[in-house]
């Protein structure tokens, strides 16, 4: 009878599920959470903003209890109004955070009429990752990216909304609000930077392993940091730098769905994640920033700024003429 009772127990355990990005939520990490609340935890990564969309869009979908995304998805979450305020005296971890990151009504995007839907967890800029051997002087332009010196060893990332943020920033372009008008000759670029790359990439280990396996002169890092690391890690000589047009950077913030089925669990697994034993793993092991301590900077040369993403003008058309851009139509067909 205690043989047949077991199964039983665990299959009545709550399941929390989690949609998240890689690194975010490691396996051990994920067990020690299971051990303490006795509870299941499913986690489903994914590798771009629009993948995150589409997951949390699909109404046959698992119903996700608690998401990781970054400010500006968060704000078009809350908008839709499918994002529940975060119950903050169960996340009593967020005030062990940084200044800057408890002042939650300073940073756009999270909260609304004093209720607070999501807490900041982890932060990276985009910068350029570059192969050492074979640039006798850091890269200090978007524009390497196009360089045909590098055809073919040269990687992006697969991102519709960065991608075109990206092509405006070379053309010193405001990168989250473009004209219309201005659509048609930035997918021309992004054409040709497609016959540049050697592939667009979407998660950090296959950057690294293309990057290893096919000598890849320079990529842009949408992970910034961890990718870096990882390449480091992997025994690579590369370099790290923000060029001179700027460098995207991202806020990566917890936050609970409406359609979650455990809430209260959903807000434990928010508390973990800010236990400076679990934010160091996520340091550690990718490379990226925490929000209980001041980051170390891996960059040879820091020389733009920092932009932090806002709300583009709209994701629908960027996605659109991503889609076109990628499935190889030519540039006179924009």
């Amino acid at each position: 009878m205690a043989v047949a009772w077991l199964p039983l127990c665990a299959a009545a355990a709550p399941v929390l599920r989690v949609l998240s990005w890689p690194g975010y939520a490691d396996a051990d990490v994920v067990a020690a959470f299971e051990k303490r609340h006795a509870v299941r935890v499913e986690v489903t990564t994914v590798g771009s903003d629009d993948s995150l969309r589409a997951k949390l869009a699909d109404p046959a979908g698992p119903g996700y209890d608690v998401v990781a995304a970054n400010t500006v998805e968060i704000a078009s979450l809350m908008a839709q109004k499918r994002l529940v305020p975060l119950p903050m005296k169960d996340i009593a971890n967020a005030g062990r955070q940084l200044p800057r990151f408890r002042h939650l009504s300073a940073i756009p995007g999270i909260t609304s009429d004093g209720a607070v839907y999501a807490l900041p967890y982890t932060y990276s800029e985009m910068g350029l990752i570059y192969d050492r051997q074979q640039f006798s002087a850091p890269p200090n332009s978007l524009s390497v990216l196009w360089d045909p010196r590098w055809q073919g060893r040269v990687l992006a990332f697969d991102g519709s909304s960065h991608s075109f943020s990206l092509a405006a920033q070379r053309r010193g372009l405001p990168p989250f609000r473009i004209d219309t008008a201005r659509f048609g000759a930035l997918a021309r670029d992004l054409v040709a930077l497609r016959r540049n790359v050697l592939t667009f990439y979407s998660v950090p280990e296959e950057s690294v392993e293309l990057f290893r396996r096919h000598r890849i002169a320079v990529m842009h890092a949408n992970y910034g940091q961890q990718q870096f690391k990882l390449l480091r890690d992997a025994g690579l000589d590369v370099g790290y730098v923000i060029p001179k047009e700027g460098a995207l950077a991202w806020l990566d913030c917890w936050a609970i769905t409406r359609r979650s089925a455990q809430p209260a669990l959903a807000a434990q697994w928010i508390n973990y994640m800010l236990e400076p034993a679990v934010s160091g793993v996520l340091t550690r092991r990718q490379g990226l920033a925490n929000t209980l301590q001041e980051p170390g900077r891996a960059a040879d040369a820091a020389a733009g700024p920092i932009v932090w993403l806002e709300p583009v003008e709209s994701e629908e058309q960027r996605t659109r003429l991503w889609r076109r851009i990628v499935s190889g139509e030519r540039p006179e067909g924009f």
